[in-house]
């Protein structure tokens, strides 16, 4: 935004808030509600009563290209269909309390401190004000809608409900400050006069009522032709909520100027299209993720068409999901490719099913969920071929344990969505994620924690080799669906490790981890592996080659634990896991044996044994 893309000026409080009366000053649809609690509205009317600043206020001026949908602020009954002059982007809740409390005329619906809905006016104690000890809060108070005070047993401690009795108690009612002089009139009549109470009364409003007549509010005012992304981030920037403005919020707010409910479309249409148990997996799918696929396929249509028009390489528009892209996204657009993107995410439901991945909190990225729904949505039929399956696999694993989704990703998903596409179309080669998607041997020995997206993929990978509870037999997907006891733990028990003196770094890794039943984890205990394996046969009801089998289906040498030899069964187990991974990748993994035990088996002794 250059310099003259805005302006700064003082305007006074009383104008400000006739604007918001008469509808010319509203809020843009994506503000959320007015929450200030009674004492920080007590706050914000002493600081103005004594002339401090509150801050400025920043307004954008309506009838640009860019078009929010927009409401009234709180309180505010302007004539049906005013259209505003300028939206309030920040200040809503300092201009709405100073609304309600001084303008509007009736009581202010708000909170306390607690959060519970309470309703009142504003009143302020003219003797206090004027005796110069006590503090201009401590002046102010809130009283209940029927101004009557009382304690927690109903009795009535003060009655404030009539102008005598206001003028009695010397309480003015700040809903008077504005145009106090019917208010004043009543009270020089009540008091016959009085030459003391007159002089009371001149003194009070210049020490009160004066500021608030000539208070100026400093206000910014964005130009009618500011972009849609520079006033989400304008509204970031000054945002003092605690709580960012989404880009779905923006665009709700948008979209909605020409009649089009965003919100409702993705609770109703989107999220409900796959509440289904099948699509689980899923249920974590955000609104702004959704929208980053809707985005994706928006800007490489765009780039399709421009493609097709013979525009040189070097301007063709990039594909991508970014905020910027996203805040760009019409209407139109967005009606054409949602339905599209349902489906693709139900589509990555059943594709993450199939790598046996079912539970969210074993989904290695959320985010690789994004190009992969925008790449079976563009993809279509294409991509459900074996050959086609095989290759979204490969780019997936490769993700996974390249570990290439964690960090800043948008860049990532628009190479993902050409890239997969053409390799499955045959148009092009092997995607760039593939390509740089590397495993190192020795990352088996760090991964100890679901924190992981690798940790989850080993889970899932050992879930696809078949593994069965080692107690039934049962496959662990079939368990973990109806058992959600089901989680990893150790193969050499923790403690029966920390009595052998084995390394911690060694027997807490992935290597030493499987899934089990909890269950069939309280039968192994602390136990050493020789003992629980005949405990686990007998539970079983079965032989220990039965359960050997079933123990052999994680990729786990039950020879090896058996004879308690921890060592030789890391080694085998490390080199299992790494088969299992280099297979799923399409890559070669050479293991250096740099963190192998000492006495590592030989490598056909290890293919024998497992």
């Amino acid at each position: 935004m250059t310099d003259e893309a805005f302006s700064i000026d003082k305007r006074p409080l009383r104008d400000l808030l006739r604007q918001v009366a008469e509808g010319r000053a509203q809020l843009p649809e994506f503000q959320r509600g007015w929450v200030w609690p009674h004492p920080n509205i007590t706050a914000l009317l002493a600081s103005v009563s004594q002339g401090f600043p509150v801050g400025t206020v920043m307004t954008l001026q309506s009838g640009g290209d860019v078009r929010f949908k927009h409401r009234p602020i709180e309180g505010a009954e302007p004539p049906p269909g005013t259209e505003p002059e300028t939206l309030v982007l920040d200040g809503q809740q300092r201009l709405t309390s100073l609304f309600q409390s001084i303008k509007l005329g009736k009581p202010v619906v708000t909170q306390d401190l607690r959060k519970h809905r309470v309703t009142g006016w504003f009143y302020v104690d003219m003797r206090a004000v004027l005796d110069g000890q006590t503090d201009r809060e401590d002046a102010i108070r809130f009283l209940p809608e029927d101004r009557i005070v009382k304690n927690f047993r109903g009795e009535v401690l003060d009655d404030y409900s009539t102008r005598e009795k206001e003028c009695a108690a010397h309480l003015f009612p700040l809903s008077h400050v504005l145009d106090p002089d019917e208010w004043e009139s009543d009270f020089e009549e009540y008091w016959d006069l009085d030459k003391e109470k007159r002089q009371l009364w001149r003194a009070f409003e210049k020490a009160f009522i004066k500021p608030f007549a000539h208070y100026q509010v400093p206000v910014i005012s964005l130009g009618r032709n500011t972009a849609r992304q520079a006033v989400c981030q304008v509204f970031e920037n000054v945002n003092t909520g605690g709580v960012s403005l989404t880009v779905f919020e923006l665009l709700t707010a948008t979209f909605a100027a020409d009649e089009f409910d965003l919100r409702r479309h993705w609770e109703k249409e989107v999220r409900a299209s796959w509440q289904a148990p099948e699509y689980r997996i899923i249920k974590d799918v955000s609104n702004t993720d959704f929208l980053q696929s809707v985005t994706l396929l928006a800007t490489a249509a765009r780039r399709d068409d421009a493609v097709a028009r013979g525009v040189a390489e070097e301007r063709l528009p990039r594909i991508g999901c970014k905020r910027k892209d996203m805040l760009e996204l019409r209407l139109d657009e967005y009606e054409r490719f949602a339905p599209l993107v349902v489906q693709g995410f139900k589509r990555a439901a059943k594709f993450l099913h199939q790598q046996f991945v079912f539970d969210t909190r074993f989904l290695p990225y959320g985010t690789q969920l994004i190009p992969l729904a925008a790449i079976l949505a563009l993809a279509a039929e294409d991509a459900q071929s074996a050959g086609a399956q095989h290759k979204l696999a490969r780019w997936y694993w490769c993700g996974v344990f390249g570990e290439l989704y964690g960090g800043s990703t948008e860049t990532r998903f628009s190479h993902d969505l050409s890239d997969v596409v053409g390799w499955i179309r045959g148009t092009s080669g092997e995607p760039r994620t593939i390509e740089a998607a590397e495993f190192a041997p020795s990352r088996l020995l760090t991964l100890r924690t679901r924190n992981s997206a690798a940790y989850k993929g080993i889970y899932a990978l050992l879930l696809k080799a078949g593994a069965m509870d080692w107690r039934t037999g049962e496959k662990a997907e079939i368990t973990g669906y109806f058992d959600e006891s089901i989680d990893i733990h150790h193969v050499f028990p923790k403690v029966w490790c920390e009595e052998a003196k084995q390394d911690p770094g060694r027997y807490n890794s992935i290597i030493n981890k499987t899934p089990l039943t909890a269950r069939t984890n309280r039968i192994i205990g602390g136990n050493a592996p020789s003992d629980y394996l005949v405990k686990l046969a007998k539970s079983a009801e079965s032989t220990p080659e039965v359960v050997h089998g079933h123990i052999r289906s994680h990729l786990v040498a039950p020879e090896l634990m058996a004879l308690d030899d921890f060592p030789a069964f890391f080694a085998a187990r490390k080199a299992a896991l790494l088969a299992r991974v280099s297979s799923e990748m399409g890559k070669v993994i050479v293991d250096d044996g740099a963190d192998s035990p000492d006495h590592e088996a030989d490598s056909g002794e290890l293919a024998e044994v497992l």
